[in-house]
C-alpha cells in the first residue's frame, strides 16, 4: 500500500520512519517544505497526484504554552489542517488516521478516560485539537482518531531528553507529582498505527498510551535510575511550577477498545522507557 505521512519530521513521524523497514508498504514522508497542510490547494493537488491508500497525519502545533498566545497558528495546524486532510482524503478514497491528545480532557476524572468520555479542554492546545477531531468526523465518517499522552522518543525535544540533559548537569531537579497520566513511547504508537493500517477497526476514536500509571515525578525518577544518573528528583506541586497553559491533573487513558479491536498487548511504560533510552544511546 502507498502511505503518506504528514508532519514526518516530528517525533511520531520519525518513529514511523524508524520501523518502516519492517513493512512492505511504500511510504512517502512530508513536512512543511514538501506539503503545507494548511494550504487547501496544495493538499488537493498532492493527494490527487499521489493516489495514496492511507494518510497518517502526525502534523500538529504542540507548543502547549505558546498556543495560549498564538491561537490562530494553533487553530490552523490543529483544527483546520486536519479538516482539510480528512476532506481530501475522502475525495480521493484515501483512508485517514489522525493523532490527537489527552489534553482534550479537563483532568477531573479519577478513573481512566474512555474514547466516549466527554471532552472538556482547559487549554488552547486542547481546544484546537478537539476542534480538529470534530471537523474530521463531520466530513469523513471513515476517519480514525487515536488520542495519546505524554509522547516521547529519541527524536526532537521531549520530557525524557530534557531530564537526561538536566540529570547530566545538575545535582537536583524539581518535578511535579500531582499530574497523573501515562507516558507513550512514540515507537510503540507507530507500531499500533501500522497495525491499524493492516486491520482497520470499525470505531472512529481510540486511545493509546503505554500500560501503567505514574506522575511526572515518578517518570523523572525512572529516567534518572535507568540512565544511571545521580541527579536527585524532588517532588513539587503544580502550583509551585506555574505554566501558561493549564495541564490536566489526571489524564490516564482507557485502552480497552484498541487492545480488543487490534488484539494487541501494550508494553508497560517502564519497559518502553528502557527501550527508548537504548535508542538514544545508539544515536
Amino acid at each position: 500500500m502507498k502511505i503518506l505521512i504528514t508532519g514526518a519530521d516530528g517525533q511520531l513521524g520519525q518513529s514511523i520512519r524508524k520501523i518502516s523497514h519492517d513493512y512492505t508498504h511504500e511510504f512517502t514522508y512530508t513536512d512543511v517544505d514538501e506539503l503545507d497542510v494548511t494550504n487547501e490547494e496544495e493538499i488537493d493537488n498532492y493527494l490527487k497526484q499521489g493516489q495514496f491508500d492511507f494518510l497518517i497525519n502526525c502534523a500538529a502545533y504542540t507548543a502547549v504554552d505558546n498556543a495560549e498566545n498564538d491561537y490562530d497558528k494553533a487553530f490552523a495546524l490543529n483544527a483546520q489542517a486536519p479538516y482539510l486532510l480528512a476532506k481530501y482524503a475522502k475525495k480521493y478514497k484515501t483512508r485517514f488516521i489522525h493523532i490527537s491528545t489527552d489534553y482534550v480532557f479537563d483532568g477531573k476524572n479519577s478513573t481512566p478516560y474512555t474514547p466516549k468520555s466527554e471532552p472538556n479542554p482547559k487549554s488552547i492546545y486542547g481546544n484546537t485539537k478537539l476542534q480538529g477531531e470534530k471537523k474530521i468526523l463531520r466530513c469523513n465518517k471513515d476517519a480514525k482518531i487515536i488520542r495519546t499522552s505524554w509522547l516521547y522518543s529519541a527524536y526532537r525535544n521531549n520530557f525524557v531528553k530534557t531530564m537526561l540533559k538536566l540529570g547530566a548537569t545538575k545535582s537536583t531537579v524539581n518535578v511535579v507529582f500531582d499530574q497523573i497520566g501515562t507516558p507513550t513511547y512514540a515507537v510503540d504508537l507507530a507500531k499500533v498505527i501500522m497495525k491499524m493500517v493492516d486491520h482497520m477497526p470499525i470505531d472512529a476514536v481510540f486511545h493509546f498510551s503505554n500500560e501503567g500509571v505514574c506522575s511526572w515525578y515518578d517518570f523523572a525518577r525512572k529516567i534518572m535510575e535507568f540512565a544511571n544518573l545521580k541527579c536527585k528528583v524532588m517532588p513539587i506541586l503544580s502550583k509551585d511550577y506555574p505554566t501558561i497553559a493549564k495541564r490536566p491533573s489526571y489524564s490516564v487513558l482507557d485502552k480497552s477498545d484498541i487492545k480488543l479491536n487490534l488484539r494487541i498487548e501494550i508494553p508497560h511504560w517502564e519497559d518502553a522507557l528502557k527501550e527508548c533510552l537504548a535508542d538514544i544511546q545508539e544515536d
